[in-house]
């Protein structure tokens, strides 16, 4: 298969790599994120010097679905490939394999841009928060974490420390939620991971739910409400999804930020994509 081939995104193709397998919603997931790194790019170049983008989960960066194989990248990846004008592309990833995969595509594909690929984990922040740089007089840095796992990995923990460094956020709020892994499920099975992502002060409301729709909205609630108390300001948008492995009506992206106006993020992602906003 080529780049010119049915089903790829030009200039990524089946190149024998690890690519992720996904449900086709996937794709229109990283069409809403590319328009808010697009806003967030917006509004930082005015007012940075340097602007940094942090993928948390990069895995290999491509995706496939659909029995044709219809690949395209990860939203970090497809943000490169549009010259967005970021100044450093930081790419953190825990899977060794996908990791090799990514390091080479970025090498291949994108040479000429300053990019760090970082074996490390969420839960195991301190070697890439080295790497995020941060303003000092005479240089003023803006910096977006990107967090697509589709996962509860990002402990709590870490989204503070990202935090205390002016970091701001890009949260789809997907993870697997359905019959074999219910609310009961994540309660019980995964109750330690689940105390990481939301917090300790959290965790406990979210024990007695008998409902994976009540669920999720309390955990989207509480989770927002625990940044709001690390003093982030918060925008949701709200998105169609049809999955098996996430059997919900709708989804949730989170945008959360203290240097900049999640309104005005918004508006432009509103903009951009004609899409309708819910905030909670």
């Amino acid at each position: 298969m080529n780049s010119k081939s049915r089903g790829t995104v030009p200039g990524f193709s089946d190149d024998g790599l690890s690519v992720s397998a996904a449900e086709p919603w996937f794709k229109v997931k990283v069409q809403v994120l590319q328009s808010y790194l697009q806003a967030f790019i917006v509004n930082a170049l005015p007012r940075a010097d340097e602007v940094v983008l942090v993928d948390l989960f990069a895995g290999s960066g491509l995706y496939s679905s659909g029995h044709q194989k219809d690949i395209f990248p990860g939203a970090a990846l497809a943000a490169m490939k549009d010259a967005l004008p970021y100044t450093r592309w930081i790419f953190c990833e825990r899977d060794a394999d996908q990791l090799k995969a990514l390091d080479t595509r970025i090498r291949r594909l994108f040479p000429a841009l300053d990019t760090e690929v970082i074996h490390t984990s969420a839960r195991d922040p301190e070697r890439f928060l080295s790497m995020i740089p941060s303003s000092k007089p005479g240089k003023r840095v803006a910096v977006i974490c990107l967090a697509d796992s589709f996962s509860l990995e990002l402990p709590l923990s870490t989204v503070h420390k990202l935090a205390a460094m002016n970091c701001s956020f890009l949260m789809p709020f997907t993870f697997v939620l359905n019959n074999r892994m219910d609310c009961r499920y994540y309660a019980k099975e995964q109750s330690d991971v689940l105390r990481r992502y939301v917090g300790d002060s959290s965790v406990a409301k979210l024990n007695d739910l008998e409902s994976n729709h009540h669920f999720y909205r309390r955990l989207i609630r509480l989770y927002q409400n625990n940044l709001l108390v690390a003093g982030l300001n918060a925008a949701m948008s709200t998105h169609k999804l049809d999955s098996r492995m996430m059997e919900l009506p709708a989804y949730h992206i989170g945008f959360f930020s203290k240097q900049f106006s999640t309104r005005s993020i918004q508006r432009e992602v509103n903009g951009a994509e004609h899409l309708q906003y819910e905030l909670f």
